[in-house]
Order: structure tokens, then C-alpha cells, then sequence
């Protein structure tokens, strides 16, 4: 008993610590690609403009996650 115990635990633990470590990484991907989209559309190369339009694909599904993660944390902090 005390083993499926702590192996649940040990398990809760681990997905908590991987949850938060993909929040991390969605985040600094975002503020990278955020960056980056800021830099070519500032350009007037019309390469670099293409390659603004092209950073929301990737913007986009990265901005709801983030949101989502900033939900979920509030969310924990007023329960």
C-alpha cells in the first residue's frame, strides 16, 4: 500500500514539474518569436516583411497557450 502511495505520488510530482517546465519553454519561445517578429517588421527589406507574416503562424498557438497558462495560475491562486 504504501508503495502505490508513493509512486503516485512521485508521479504527480514529476507530471508537475514537467508542466511547468513546458509553461517555461512555451513562454521564452514566445518572447523569442514576439522579438523576432518585432525585428523584421521593422525592416524594409520585403523578405524580412514576409517573414513577419509568417512568425504569426507560430505566434498565434503559442499567444493562447500563454493565456491558457496565465488562467490556470490565477486560477490556482484564487482557489
Amino acid at each position: 500500500m504504501i508503495s502505490t502511495i508513493t509512486g503516485s505520488t512521485v508521479s504527480t510530482v514529476t507530471t508537475a514539474a514537467l508542466a511547468g517546465t513546458a509553461a517555461l519553454i512555451c513562454i521564452l519561445v514566445l518572447l523569442s518569436l514576439l522579438v523576432q517578429k518585432e525585428l523584421a517588421s521593422s525592416s524594409d527589406n520585403a523578405r524580412l516583411k514576409r517573414l513577419s507574416r509568417v512568425l504569426n503562424i507560430g505566434i498565434i498557438p503559442l499567444l493562447i497557450a500563454f493565456v491558457l497558462i496565465v488562467a490556470t495560475r490565477i486560477a490556482g491562486v484564487l482557489h
